[in-house]
């Protein structure tokens, strides 16, 4: 664990960030992880964070547990598990700095795609493709998600253009990302990162991140969410060029 001042420096911004986008604000928390990383190694503060979302995930079911689609979570979960797989050999099997030039990659393809379509880009893929694209797009999804906690893209790109109601896309998302999460817990205590000291740190944040969550429910529906996603987009391109250098250095 890293000086205690040094942690909490990075930690509580990246939890707020992460508890925000579970109250609403969408995007905000695929920050947290990178943020993170700056502190301590990836792999130790995707393990931090991992039990929080897991919490967080619990709201956003029980709220949509009646509105979900089973055709995408029965194609995209099983891709999902095959690309958590991959991330844990990834990092089971490469060096710290190649894991940190992974999670510094994501950050920047992340910030810049989200970028991209806030100024009306889009990549997506036909409402029309089959099963194995989606099945495709969630080893992606679930891949990222293992590495960097960020596989909202991947999963979007194809569940999107089919353009399902509201309430059922949020809840076939809710659903996705916790059973995402779970399928994760193995992986890190494969990797031998729920160690006492890093189960307190999760213990320390969690008030942070669920009053950052309630917060986020509350200002979703009075602050334009758009005046600072560019800004945090941007510092995510950042966060991962710095990641990206202190891997190559």
């Amino acid at each position: 664990m890293p000086a205690e001042w040094t942690f909490f420096a990075f930690a509580v911004p990246a939890v707020i960030l992460v508890g925000l986008a579970k109250g609403g604000f969408a995007g905000l928390g695929a920050l947290g992880m990178p943020l993170l990383a700056l502190a301590m190694p990836p792999v130790q503060a995707a393990a931090i964070l991992l039990p929080i979302l897991i919490v967080q995930d619990a709201v956003g079911v029980w709220a949509f547990r009646k509105t979900w689609d089973g055709h995408v979570l029965a194609v995209t979960l099983p891709g999902a598990a095959i690309g958590i797989f991959l991330g844990w050999l990834l990092a089971a099997r490469v060096s710290a700095d190649a894991v940190l030039a992974a999670v510094g990659g994501i950050s920047i393809l992340f910030g810049g795609y989200r970028l991209w379509v806030d100024r009306r880009g889009a990549i997506t893929a036909s409402s029309q493709s089959p099963g194995w694209v989606g099945t495709l797009f969630g080893t992606v999804s679930g891949f990222t998600s293992q590495i960097a906690h960020a596989g909202a893209p991947p999963f979007q790109m194809w569940v999107m253009p089919r353009r399902l109601p509201r309430d059922i896309f949020i809840g076939t998302n809710a659903i996705f990302f916790a059973a995402v999460n779970w399928i994760k817990v193995p992986a890190y205590a494969a990797l031998g990162q729920f160690t006492a000291p890093n189960l307190w740190a999760t213990a320390t944040l969690l008030p942070v991140a669920i009053v950052s969550t309630f917060a986020g429910v509350a200002l979703v529906r009075r602050v334009s969410a758009e005046r600072f996603y560019g800004l945090v987009y941007v510092l995510m391109i950042v966060v991962g060029i710095k990641l990206l250098w202190d891997a190559l250095i």
